[in-house]
């Protein structure tokens, strides 16, 4: 497993299409947990929100990924069947558009999910 530095390091060692999708969930959660923090952890970009994981998102060769799907998730947004791969995992395919609005209701059931455990 290649050691990135930064997640910008991450992102840019993926073709082009992988870069966007990649940058698109980036944002995604930037713009719904905007106090996050990121790096690499387990060798992908992971971002917390006071010193917790909040979320990982990563590249391959023929999708991208986000974690955790956890049960509050998996309650919250009944759409993710399609998408859901082994424990915990949502896989997007490149070759389709990425599910946005299924995006944003996991990063906001995870930030609310976040915040009630550290309340």
């Amino acid at each position: 497993m290649k050691s990135y530095k930064s997640v910008d390091e991450y992102i840019a060692s993926f073709p082009k299409e992988v870069q966007d999708k990649l940058k698109e969930i980036r944002h995604a959660i930037k713009d719904e947990a905007p106090e996050v923090e990121e790096k690499i952890s387990y060798g992908i970009p992971t971002t917390t929100l006071n010193g917790k994981y909040l979320v990982y998102f990563a590249g391959y060769k023929s999708h991208v990924s986000l974690y955790p799907v956890t049960q509050a998730v998996e309650d919250a947004v009944k759409q993710i069947g399609k998408y859901k791969s082994g424990k915990g995992t949502l896989q997007f395919p490149l070759g389709e558009l990425l599910p946005m609005s299924i995006i944003v209701k996991v990063i906001r059931t995870r930030v609310r999910e976040h915040r009630k455990m550290n309340s």
